[in-house]
């Protein structure tokens, strides 16, 4: 869970620093000229199909988790002092986990499957940042996709941490680090990604 927990949140980072090309606002021309090598890249490809096995392995792990916690504890503690020991969303992921799913099927629905469409129908790809104008041009998209960045911060500020202790870095030395970036990783992140939808919602990137 650990390890692909962290293949998951490096690639986030990729993500997001190909997404950040359209702050330059130069009408998507960087982001699409990245978003084409991405596309073509027989590499890229290959990778793309290690990513969606990651996932998939992520979430299995995860309901694995959660069934056998539930199992283990069929009755409910009389009194239960969670609250005080942990947050809501440490207690959360399993809920957590489902509402990102649900907002990564209708993000592929958007981008990814009508892309790869256009590939293999006419053998050139969309025009991304066009489709990214179009898409976020609904403000119950964007609610959506801001509705689901919520989710993704909250998972992260429980799962980034976790996945460090997984790999033995739950020291005291460590912790307070680990912890520090973890939270700012679960801040900036979704926070880069949400800019976007807003910024083309109200034109400020054109």
């Amino acid at each position: 869970m650990g390890f692909t927990g962290l293949f998951l949140i490096l690639f986030l980072i990729v993500h997001v620093t190909i997404n950040a090309c359209i702050f330059l606002n130069d009408h998507g021309q960087t982001f699409n000229a990245v978003a084409h090598f991405m596309g073509t890249n027989i590499l890229v490809h290959f990778l793309e199909l290690g990513l969606f096995v990651g996932l998939i392995l992520h979430i299995v792990q995860g309901w694995i988790i959660w069934s056998s916690n539930s199992k283990k504890r069929p009755v409910k503690y009389a009194v239960w002092g969670a609250k005080a020991n942990s947050h809501w969303y440490s207690r959360s992921m399993g809920l957590l986990g489902t509402l990102i799913f649900i907002f990564l099927v209708i993000h592929l629905a958007n981008f990814w499957a009508p892309n790869r469409y256009h590939y293999v129908v006419h053998g050139e790809e969309l025009n991304l940042f066009e489709r990214m104008k179009a898409v976020f041009s609904h403000p119950g998209v964007v609610l959506i996709y801001l509705g689901g960045l919520v989710s993704l911060s909250y998972h992260l500020m429980h799962g980034f941490q976790s996945a460090f202790r997984t790999f033995g870095m739950n020291s005291r030395r460590y912790i307070p680090i680990v912890k520090g970036i973890g939270v700012a990783f679960a801040i900036i992140v979704p926070v880069l990604f949400a800019l976007m939808p807003i910024l083309l919602y109200f034109k400020v990137i054109s």
